[in-house]
């Protein structure tokens, strides 16, 4: 029997405010345990919260990005368990009244454009962290967490194939991103995911029993995860055994999912209105004014890519996946590069630097008239696209000069005179009389071997192109 895969994902993320969600205590990460809490956040008696209220604005602006309908009255609710990190015994989160409804995103995978639903995007406060290693038969609770805002975005089971979920974490972080809501650093927890699959034979409009599979923190892992699970569903269909409906855990280390709880429902959490804050009511002129501030989002930069600059689909995916990379490159243009040759430098040599060095394009010493005069320089013939790529971009980052300066006191610049190649060109010939020998016999392949040694006579700085020429008519003379 064939089976199909149904997925939706609960993705939590941590908005970029300064303070919590209801106290002024900072939300900064990795500081010491404890030293970021207050009555308010741990839940003192007698103590009132108040909302940010740039949480609040926050969550409009995503919603608005995800074609959210925002409600015009919500409000909180408590959400009530038992666990060592949540100290008040209860979760200010949202339930019957979130914040946006009914949204959407496209994306696109294998060439195909897939709209993925969003149910619902509410705001909640997150708990605490509990610590376990390194404490003997002791367990520690860290409380500075408790109390950062965040925004769980809940999608409609509308994903097939763990494929299409990694697909829609990256274009959600990649939103989240552009809007300035999110960091979406998955590894210090500002993005997390919870993921609910099940499995039922194809063609079947019944859905299968679910699970929900937490502790997943990266894009390899959304896939690997639910490939794992997928896997195990449909291995217990066939064995004739029945899937449970439970939360399961993701281990990373072990490549498996691991049973953790029985699946709560809704009524286990006993939600009942937070009677300490009131109803939200955002009017419209304040979420006109919101929509009115949202920055061009990836698809229609994207586009506007395509069709401006004349760039492959690939370049524009490529350059638009981060804002500040889609920035540097326009203004970049802006300042007279071509379009092509600055994604051609953006896409090769800085992606490589910045992956090595851990950084954002924006923390580096290179800067848009960089790449256009080093492009220029490179079009001109003033300097080797070899030599560019391997010692000048690299001396910029080191240095933030300019290409011409290093060019200069490096003694860089490219040979260009006939003259000077031809010399080369003939000593080299001279040196290797077989292998002349051997290409006029019809071995074409070592014009690269000649190309080489020309190439390495002149230090790298001759011509590419026109050693190519005169190489030819030199050989076949």
């Amino acid at each position: 029997m064939n089976y199909e895969a149904v997925i939706g994902l609960e993705v939590h993320a941590q908005m970029l405010t300064e303070s919590k969600i209801f106290c002024e205590c900072s939300t900064k990460f990795g500081s010491e345990p404890n030293t970021q809490t207050c009555p308010v956040c741990i839940g003192m008696p007698g103590v009132l919260p108040v909302l940010n209220h740039k949480a609040l604005e926050f969550a409009i602006r995503t919603g608005l990005a995800m074609n959210c309908r925002i409600s015009p009255y919500s409000r909180f609710a408590r959400k009530n368990y038992f666990y060592p990190d949540l100290p008040k015994g209860y979760q200010i989160s949202q339930y019957e009244l979130p914040i946006c409804e009914h949204g959407s995103l496209e994306i696109l995978v294998e060439g195909q454009t897939r709209r993925i639903g969003i149910t619902r995007i509410h705001m909640e406060e997150d708990a605490g962290k509990n610590i376990h290693e390194g404490s003997g038969n002791f367990s520690f609770v860290d409380l500075n967490r408790t109390g950062v805002p965040l925004m769980e975005i809940v999608s409609e089971p509308d994903m097939r194939t763990p494929k299409e979920a990694s697909e829609y974490m990256k274009k959600l972080r990649a939103i989240l991103r552009y809007l300035g809501v999110c960091d979406g650093n998955m590894e210090q927890g500002s993005l997390r995911c919870d993921a609910n699959v099940s499995v039922r034979p194809v063609g079947q409009r019944e859905l299968g029993t679910r699970t929900e599979v937490k502790n997943i923190n990266s894009f390899k892992f959304v896939e690997k995860a639910l490939e794992y699970e997928i896997k195990r569903q449909i291995r217990l269909l066939e064995e004739g055994e029945k899937v449970i409906q439970e939360t399961r855990l993701w281990d990373s280390s072990k490549g498996i999912t691991e049973s953790m709880r029985g699946k709560e429902e809704a009524h286990d959490y006993r939600y009942f209105p937070e009677p300490d804050l009131v109803p939200m009511t955002p009017t419209d002129e304040w979420v006109n004014e919101i929509r009115a501030s949202l920055p061009e989002l990836p698809d229609k930069k994207r586009g506007r890519f395509i069709s401006e600059y004349g760039l492959p689909e690939y370049d524009a995916d490529m350059l638009v996946a981060e804002r500040s990379t889609a920035e540097w490159f326009e203004e970049a243009v802006k300042m007279g590069g071509k379009p092509k040759n600055i994604s051609n430098l953006i896409l090769t040599e800085v992606f490589k630097y910045l992956k090595d060095q851990g950084k954002d394009i924006n923390e580096t010493n290179l800067k848009p008239i960089h790449l256009v005069s080093l492009s220029g320089l490179v079009e001109t013939a003033v300097v080797s696209a070899t030599m560019a790529k391997s010692q000048v971009l690299y001396e910029i980052f080191n240095t933030g000069k300019m290409p011409e300066e290093i060019i200069k006191e490096k003694g860089l610049v490219q040979i260009s005179d006939s003259g000077a190649i031809e010399k080369a060109i003939d000593e080299v010939i001279a040196k290797n009389p077989k292998e002349a020998e051997r290409f006029r016999a019809g071995d074409e392949k070592l014009i690269s071997f000649f190309v080489g040694q020309v190439m390495k006579s002149t230090k790298g700085k001759a011509n590419p192109q026109m050693v190519n020429e005169i190489l030819k008519k030199k050989l076949d003379g």
